[in-house]
């Protein structure tokens, strides 16, 4: 009995182990919140300013468009954590597609929920990781989350849809699955 137990003990993890474990270095599951400084706050007065009442500006205001300029800054030079650097990480998210060819992405941002950078403005660069995929992949739908597994630097992207302040070298992509026994 007490060898039965520890063969599926070994075959346990065993099998954790491989799940990760990418090119033979073993992948850190990550939240969006470990991307962020331990300190780092944003609040409605960096956003927006200490004399700005947002709900009495027109769209077509200039004040509007200063706004939304310092507003774009603020989140396009948020801080990253700099030990995040080099590391082999697992991180949930969303694909906003940036490039690829014939319904293959190979090139995209990954984003903390959805709907971030196609809707103004863009979540701060933190939360933000410009991903690469050599091979590409298809999705079936940008509604449904994905696990990327890859290679994190801390390395600043920008395009018309936000400014990334990480790039992840992605070497797995796999659907979201939540995991139901920790969720009961």
């Amino acid at each position: 009995m007490r060898s039965c137990i520890a063969l599926f003990l070994t075959l346990l993890l065993t099998v954790n182990a491989q799940a990760t474990t990418v090119n033979g270095n073993k992948a850190e599951e990550i939240t969006w919140d470990d991307l962020m400084p331990a300190d780092y706050t944003l609040s409605y007065e960096d956003l927006y300013g200490t004399d700005t009442d947002i709900n009495n500006l027109d769209d077509y205001d200039s004040g509007a468009q200063t706004m939304l300029d310092h507003m774009q800054q603020v989140l396009s030079s948020a801080p990253v954590v700099e030990e995040m650097d080099g590391r082999m990480v697992r991180i949930p998210g969303f694909v906003v597609p940036l490039g690829g060819e014939d319904q293959r992405i190979d090139h995209f941002f990954l984003v903390p929920y959805f709907g971030a950078c196609i809707h103004t403005p863009p979540p701060p660069s933190n939360q933000i990781i410009d991903t690469h995929f050599e091979p590409g992949t298809r999705l079936e739908s940008l509604y449904d989350a994905v696990w990327i597994t890859g290679k994190l630097t801390v390395e600043r992207f920008t395009t018309d849809l936000g400014t990334a302040g990480y790039r992840l070298e992605a070497f797995q992509i796999e659907p979201y699955e939540e995991d139901t026994d920790s969720a009961q």
